[in-house]
């Protein structure tokens, strides 16, 4: 898909996140907004993946997202690729709905193949993901999705040694560096050091992504962890966001990580993101 259509798509989907958020009161605008770029190129751009969708996903590419609570860019993501119909959204974070504040599986929400929130989980299932594809002899990538804050769980440095020890050079794992957490900034909570050098320590092949709210650099960058895979080593993209990006009074800051937008700040926003695609 052409660049320019890439970008429209992404600014529709920061409107629907502000939109749901604000409509029920309750989710996680920040971290939404700073991986639309991210969740967009993935999804109309980067992975091979079916829309009649299977669990096993054999023979496709695979996504799981481990920080659970950006589900308002992962649901408007997979609405607008096809998995289930954009008007869905509106029951967010709504009784009965599909669409719960963190993805479930339960409900059988196509494109959903873990629960996910409790942070730290999602490198593991990834990577076991990514190692059954290589032993069942599917050549397809599994992708991941981390918070930077995330990486202060330990059982992500379980996965990421087991996964550089079996050679699972099929899975590409993103961490949203974006220097922010629900208690402020990481550096402050529980300051991380380099995550860079820390995985080249564990032994993956690490690569920067210093523009991840560009969507040029973002596709650049996703292509080379592509052709980097198959090689021995398990993928990592350090992809630099800004928390709350598209809406000036949300961005860089932790304060809006679970916040909603009252009526003037959503009216405030909507005005910040333009778009002719349509709403749901």
């Amino acid at each position: 898909m052409e660049l320019n259509k890439l970008k429209d798509i992404a600014t529709q989907v920061r409107r629907d996140i502000v939109r749901m958020v604000h409509a029920v009161q309750s989710g996680h605008p920040g971290g939404s907004l700073g991986c639309t770029e991210y969740m967009v190129a993935l999804y109309f751009h980067i992975m091979k993946y079916d829309t009649n969708f299977s669990m096993d996903g054999k023979g496709e590419d695979v996504f799981f997202l481990s920080n659970g609570h950006i589900s308002p860019v992962f649901y408007s993501v997979l609405s607008r690729a096809g998995y289930f119909p954009i008007s869905e959204l509106a029951t967010f974070r709504k009784l009965n709905s599909r669409l719960q504040g963190h993805p479930t599986t339960h409900e059988h929400l196509p494109g959903v193949r873990i629960a996910s929130g409790s942070l730290g989980q999602g490198m593991s299932v990834a990577a076991g993901a990514a190692l059954t594809k290589k032993l069942n002899g599917d050549d397809r990538i599994v992708y991941s999705l981390h918070g930077d804050g995330e990486m202060q769980e330990g059982q992500n440095w379980e996965a990421i040694m087991f996964a550089a020890h079996h050679k699972v050079d099929n899975l590409i794992a993103t961490i949203d560096y974006n220097g922010q957490q629900i208690d402020g900034p990481t550096d402050k909570v529980m300051n991380l050091g380099s995550l860079h050098a820390k995985f080249e320590a564990f032994g993956w092949h690490v690569i920067d992504l210093k523009e991840g709210n560009d969507m040029e650099q973002v596709i650049k960058t996703m292509e080379a962890a592509k052709a980097a895979t198959g090689k021995g080593k398990p993928v990592c993209i350090m992809m630099h966001t800004a928390m709350g990006k598209g809406v000036d009074f949300m961005e860089g800051t932790h304060e809006w990580h679970g916040i909603a937008p009252n009526d003037a700040q959503l009216e405030n926003a909507l005005g910040q993101l333009p778009s002719t695609i349509g709403d749901y």
